[in-house]
């Protein structure tokens, strides 16, 4: 009877702390205050938080004032919520014409460019790839050839392939590529509304020297629905062209990461540190949907993501966890991952010290009894979300869309290239469709749209997941054969683990 009573008693000790821990996520993660971030960050005041602009600029001061409101320490290098980012914009060509065969082409992408002027012949040469090189002279004419290669024709393989193309066209003497692309036209309106606006990069103050050396290529993607046009060329013995293109508008642009720090309690898992991220920016304003809006809000992508790091924020300032916490909120994921691609190599903190990346991103969500978790399975703290995620009425599952390559369209992918663990935490989906797409990168995605008592459990489950990996005796690795397992090996010093 003493060691069944024994037994009843570290039985009710352990169900009392998992309580305490549930009572903690509960009591600072609110349905009202999930509703009032969300609503200010996809208000048509910030215009879509693009990147570089006053919006977004706006948004930043909102998120680092909550961090100030929580009690949550600024980014220790600065003394504020800030690290400033220098971006270049360029904006494209104001003047664009292109005839092929004497048809004008009205619908097209130029993904590079230089002032260019020709009326010079083309030549089809199918995808444009090594092989099709082979005994044919491109030199000083104007390529035109079909979207991605012979494996994949789609637009992913079409954006993996564009530096590959351009290099081989440029080699080989030719002086443009028009691609041809067969795409339905929401994917088009998104791919030309991300494309056709401004461009950002980076400043660091050491690529002067090369950018001046390098002028690119005109390479435009053209729109041919039902291959008509690809259907008409690819037989035709002689192709002419008039393309004119006018130059590019540089100016220098100032943008924020926004960035928090909380101690942990542990006087030695406290030199390690859990990071919370997501981005903050969106794709801003662009072309109208049915309804003549023309404001992208970007609830889900990513004021959700945003907001999920505003409520760890929160939590954690009033319950810190044994180990540290960072919250770094980007800006410039939707212009090429910048924001974070900048921080990995200007941390305000040791990256060694970094143990995990908990990033969470959305495009949308078509079934609410789930959390998709990009990269669920591929490290130690897999059991730890899936716990989390179950104690609020979810399941947690593994990327269902790997065709999407999601891992590695998000800031986290930055952090896994230097070997920190870094899943993202997303919005549950079964496969990327329906109403995913439905809001993604479109006028739609706004407050009103979102089911709160959903979101409710989405972000008390990604809260108690944060609490229980940054609690957790053992420090989370990526699993024994991943992809990042070397760099973790070099960033760190160790071996990873397998589950």
């Amino acid at each position: 009877m003493k060691k069944l009573a024994l037994l009843l008693t570290l039985a009710s000790v352990f169900t009392l702390t998992a309580q305490t821990e549930i009572e903690k996520v509960t009591e600072t993660v609110s349905k009202s205050d999930i509703e009032g971030h969300i609503y200010f960050l996809a208000d048509d005041l910030l215009k879509g938080r693009e990147t570089g602009t006053p919006e977004l600029k706006i948004a930043a001061s909102y998120l680092a004032n909550q961090f100030r409101g929580y009690g949550v320490k600024p980014n220790p290098k600065t003394g504020t919520y800030y690290q400033e980012v220098n971006f270049k914009r360029v904006s494209p060509p104001e003047d664009v014409s292109m005839q092929v065969s004497n048809q004008a082409i009205n619908d097209y992408v130029l993904i590079s460019s230089s002032p260019f002027n020709t009326e010079a012949d083309a030549i089809f040469l199918n995808h444009g790839m090594a092989e099709d090189y082979a005994g044919k002279d491109v030199k000083g004419k104007v390529i035109v050839i079909q979207a991605g290669n012979a494996e994949a024709g789609d637009f992913r393989a079409s954006f993996r392939l564009r530096g590959q193309k351009q290099k081989l066209a440029k080699e080989n003497g030719a002086i443009a590529i028009l691609e041809l692309m067969d795409m339905q036209t929401e994917m088009w309106d998104n791919v030309s509304h991300n494309f056709n606006g401004s461009r950002l990069s980076v400043v660091t103050g050491n690529e002067t020297a090369s950018e001046q050396n390098n002028e690119d290529i005109v390479h435009a993607w053209v729109l041919d629905k039902g291959n008509s046009m690809l259907n008409q060329l690819k037989g035709s013995k002689t192709i002419s062209t008039k393309i004119s293109v006018s130059g590019k508008k540089e100016e220098p642009v100032i943008s924020q990461n926004v960035i928090g720090v909380v101690e942990g309690t542990d006087p030695v898992l406290k030199n390690e540190y859990i990071i919370y991220s997501a981005h903050y920016d969106h794709v801003g304003i662009g072309s109208p949907d049915e309804t003549g809006d023309t404001i992208y809000n970007g609830a889900r992508d990513n004021g959700v993501g945003t907001t999920t790091v505003l409520a760890m924020a929160e939590n954690l300032a009033k319950y810190p966890t044994k180990r540290s916490a960072l919250f770094i909120l980007f800006t410039g994921e939707e212009k090429g991952l910048l924001g974070s691609r900048f921080y990995v190599e200007n941390p305000v903190l040791p990256l060694e010290q970094m143990v995990y990346c908990f990033n969470s991103d959305n495009g949308g969500y078509n079934d609410t009894s789930l959390a998709t978790i990009i990269g669920l399975t591929r490290t130690s703290a897999e059991k730890n979300i899936y716990d989390a995620v179950k104690t609020f009425g979810l399941t947690a599952i593994e990327d269902p869309a790997k065709e999407q390559g999601l891992f590695d369209r998000s800031d986290n992918v930055n952090f896994a290239k230097k070997g920190i663990p870094a899943p993202t935490f997303s919005l549950g989906f079964r496969s990327f469709d329906g109403e995913v797409t439905k809001y993604y990168h479109r006028p739609g995605d706004e407050a009103h749209t979102l089911d709160y008592d959903y979101l409710l459990k989405f972000f008390r489950a990604y809260v108690l997941a944060g609490r229980k990996i940054a609690n957790d005796g053992a420090t989370p690795v990526w699993n024994t054969g991943d992809k990042y397992e070397e760099a973790s090996k070099k960033l760190y010093k160790r071996e990873a683990v397998k589950n």
